[in-house]
């Protein structure tokens, strides 16, 4: 491109190449790898729309991989339904919705390296592809069982409208199909379930490692349907278990035939050759029933009330003294307060006895205490702890089952965090950190995904697994902004959303974890990460005219100098600059001013970004000499033609590094 100077003179513009700023079009590279192999089936076909594209001729492809003469019409085993094609396109097609920062909702942003997302799972999932691919060590998810009561999403279909209008029933103002319960009378019940989950779970195959594995939580109602698309996604050969968690031992009697007392678990590798299950440290079941905290596996011990001939107070005066206990925390202290405000001595039928600890030992082990109280009887035990011999090394079972994955564990950890009850169903941490120790590995930084984040029972669980073994495993939550039940507890506390009371358990339960490991935590030689970096799911930053300028109107031209929404902020064009550049949410991002310009430096000055909308001329050097792999600046940032060339020629001759320049 030319333009005319002052004078008069034509001069040549400088062109930066420009960012694309949307997700990759799989078909197109899908297409191209296709055409790497077999050059002689790729073919141009007419669109819809009249236009000329690059495809593939299947039935060519068909018989280059078959030995027998194709025959189109042969039946094959799979699974069909209304809807499948579509979710696949779905899948692969670009999208250009973004990330925006929501620094105000995070918790130890420079710090921390955990992500929380709010939005719609699937469009934060294509945006992550290529940030994240094959980066993810372990996915969890607790999807909507298709009960006919739980089902929110929205979704895009290609039919045409009044059609489907006509079948399921209402649509937005974008043409998204919306309804908030998928009840049997809907003529794809199935259907719909089956593209929400299908097009999900085919991007997150692209995110997992090669030794990666995917958990899913399912019930009865879609057990046998995720099992058959998960063989097709992730390939049947890579199956590695079906598994029943027993979590309701009462059983759901809220059935015509059997009580529910749990439900399934499906496991997929992402290349089973490369995926180990890990063995897990766990008390003989066949002993007694165990329970385990922050220290291990305990179980109730002696009374630490003395008994024998050397249990009365004359014999051991020492050891005859007050504990303070709390009734609502039943725990004990050695002096009185607020909290601790009832006195308990060692008696025995109204006599003196003695305790069987010392005041020091109390004082240096009241996390091994056990408090019970029972009509005015208070008795204080100690925690046993196995033997060494006691504690085994062993493959998990295919009957996954202890006291601590019940349903009213889950609620009673969020009724602790809450102080209200949040919900009477939800995954126990103690399962999902059963996971986590057969999934992945305290010695490395695992990133752990659930994008049905709920109540962020996962990052919780993540927190407290890294505390307990001294791990430093990363999570990515991604939660829908779903409403509370205005009816609800939540709701009346002030949790509007879903998403809201899901960032607030991960901070409360951080927290609290804190808290209960101070002395294990001391001995960390990193500080243990309990914050998260918090986005929420947007349009894209750019106005439509910077992916169609074919659209552009003479009468718009002036408003359209800058292409760049008037309601982002330069942080706004930053996140979606690192998702370009397929750079992680968690690489650490320093300010620095530059006269009066912001300037982002991402990582070890692996990339700047400076979104001001004007450019200072003189900093010029100084960004060249920081020697960045990329640089990315505001189009419409330039003053003058000569300040884009001195950006291009200073950064030839004093970078370090061969600068890539890009500008949006």
């Amino acid at each position: 491109m030319r333009k005319e100077n002052t004078t008069g003179n034509i001069v040549a513009k400088t062109e930066f190449e420009k960012l694309d700023l949307q997700t990759k079009d799989l078909t197109v590279i899908n297409i191209q790898k296709i055409g790497e192999l077999f050059p002689n089936v790729i073919t141009e076909y007419e669109t819809e729309q009249g236009e000329i594209t690059k495809g593939i001729d299947f039935e060519l492809l068909q018989q280059l991989l078959s030995k027998e003469l194709v025959d189109g019409t042969k039946e094959k085993y799979q699974l069909n339904w209304p809807g499948k094609k579509a979710a696949l396109l779905k899948a692969n097609t670009p999208i250009t919705e973004t990330l925006r920062l929501d620094i105000a909702n995070s918790k130890n942003w420079d710090n921390t390296e955990n992500i929380f997302i709010e939005g719609d799972n699937f469009t934060a999932l294509k945006i992550l592809q290529e940030s994240y691919l094959g980066k993810i060590k372990m996915i969890y998810i607790d999807p909507p069982y298709n009960t006919g009561k739980d089902f929110v999403y929205s979704d895009k279909f290609t039919i045409d409208k009044s059609e489907y209008a006509e079948k399921i029933g209402q649509y937005d103002e974008e043409n998204n199909k919306l309804f908030k319960e998928n009840t049997r009378t809907n003529p794809r019940y199935h259907s719909d379930w089956l593209s929400m989950m299908y097009e999900r779970l085919h991007i997150a195959r692209d995110l997992l490692r090669e030794d990666g594995v995917i958990f899913i939580s399912i019930d009865d109602n879609e057990v046998h349907n995720l099992r058959k698309i998960c063989d097709e996604i992730f390939g049947e050969e890579n199956f590695v278990s079906h598994l029943f968690v027993l979590n309701n031992l009462k059983g759901n009697y809220n059935t015509d035939f059997f009580a529910n007392v749990g439900e399934y678990l499906l496991v997929y590798s992402k290349d089973k050759s490369k995926f180990t299950v890990k063995n897990i440290s766990v008390v003989d079941e066949e002993k007694e029933d165990w329970s385990k905290d922050e220290k291990g596996f305990w179980k109730k011990g002696r009374n630490l009330k003395a008994t024998g001939e050397n249990a009365p107070r004359e014999k051991r005066p020492t050891m005859f003294f007050p504990l303070y206990v709390s009734k609502e925390k039943f725990t004990i202290s050695l002096e009185k307060n607020e909290e601790h405000n009832i006195e308990v001595f060692p008696m025995t039928n109204g006599k003196e006895m003695c305790w069987n600890w010392s005041k020091e030992q109390f004082k240096n082990n009241k996390d091994e205490v056990l408090v019970f109280i029972s009509d005015n009887n208070i008795n204080i035990h100690k925690k046993q702890r196995p033997e060494i011999l006691d504690v085994i090394s062993k493959k998990p079972k295919n009957l996954f089952y202890h006291p601590s994955y019940s349903n009213t564990v889950s609620a009673k950890r969020l009724d602790d965090l809450f102080r209200i009850r949040v919900f009477d169903y939800s995954k126990s941490t103690y399962f999902i950190k059963h996971l986590l120790e057969i999934g992945t590995s305290k010695q490395s930084e695992d990133i752990i995904l659930d994008f049905f984040a709920g109540s962020s029972t996962t990052a919780d669980a993540v927190m407290a697994q890294n505390a307990e073994d001294g791990g430093n495993r990363k999570f990515i939550m991604v939660q829908l902004a779903e409403e509370t039940d205005e009816k609800s507890e939540v709701y009346k506390a002030g949790y509007k959303t879903i998403a809201e009371l899901s960032r607030e358990r991960i901070r409360r339960a951080g927290e609290k974890i804190v808290a209960e490991n101070k002395v294990k935590l001391a001995t960390r030689e990193t500080e243990l990460d309990i914050g998260f970096r918090a986005f929420r799911v947007d349009s894209t930053n750019m106005k439509d005219v910077y992916y169609h300028p074919k659209d552009l109107k003479q009468d718009n031209l002036l408003d359209l100098v800058d292409t760049i929404k008037s309601d982002r902020t330069p942080e706004d064009l930053l996140i979606q600059v690192l998702l370009d550049k397929a750079l992680t949410l968690n690489l650490p991002i320093k300010t620095q001013k530059f006269k009066n310009n912001t300037v982002y430096i991402v990582g070890d000055n692996d990339l700047i970004v400076c979104m001001d909308t004007v450019l200072d001329a003189d900093i010029i050097d100084d960004l060249a000499q920081l020697g960045a792999d990329t640089a990315v600046f505001r189009d419409s940032s330039f003053a003058t033609e000569a300040d884009r060339i001195k950006l291009e020629t200073h950064f030839k001759r004093l970078s370090p590094r061969d600068t890539r320049i890009l500008v949006i």
